[in-house]
């Protein structure tokens, strides 16, 4: 009886060893997606361009930094352009099996969105979830992320004005650091 016991606790540590290493062994796709962003960190610049245009920023030159922060589990997004007296923030981390992507808007509210990558890797796309906050002004709808190479991206950003009206914004970055 004592040979079984022994046995039994030698197979499910061996199983439990096996189904440990293959989980460490194989990110979850929300992961994948979460290094392919932190890939970003660092510091861009690049023009905006809008459609429908937007006097107040189409063709501005914009500033983003990225950083890892928080031991690894979250990446800061700011981005700032001329004539802005500050900038909104997006936190993007995971959530379980999520790629979230958290956006403190101007307007004043945040609109959480959850990221998959393509299947080609080179893009993260965020849809809309949910949104705390009034939307009286609007809010932030959909964003994309896409990867060129080690030293362009581009993001494209919907944000939504009142009455359902999308305003999409598209900006050509470049790496300064």
């Amino acid at each position: 009886m004592k040979f079984h016991r022994l046995m039994l606790s030698v197979v499910l540590m061996s199983l439990s060893t096996v189904a440990f290493a293959q989980s460490d062994a194989q990110p979850s796709k929300a992961q994948k997606s979460f290094d392919k962003i932190k890939t970003l960190a660092g510091s861009w610049e690049g023009h905006v361009t809008t459609v429908p245009q937007k006097a107040e920023i189409e063709g501005k030159l914009m500033q983003v930094s990225l950083r890892v922060t928080s031991m690894g589990n979250a990446l800061v997004h700011e981005m700032t352009g001329a004539g802005r007296p500050d900038d909104p923030i997006t936190m993007l981390y995971l959530n379980g099996d999520r790629l979230l992507l958290t956006h403190y808007c101007d307007a004043g509210n945040r609109p959480r969105m959850a990221g998959k990558m393509s299947p080609d890797g080179k893009t993260v796309e965020f849809e809309f979830l949910d949104v705390d906050g009034s939307t009286q002004y609007g809010h932030m709808h959909h964003a994309v992320f896409t990867a060129l190479d080690a030293n362009h991206h581009t993001e494209d950003w919907t944000y939504m004005e009142p009455g359902d009206k999308p305003v999409h914004a598209h900006f050509d970055l470049q790496r300064t650091k």
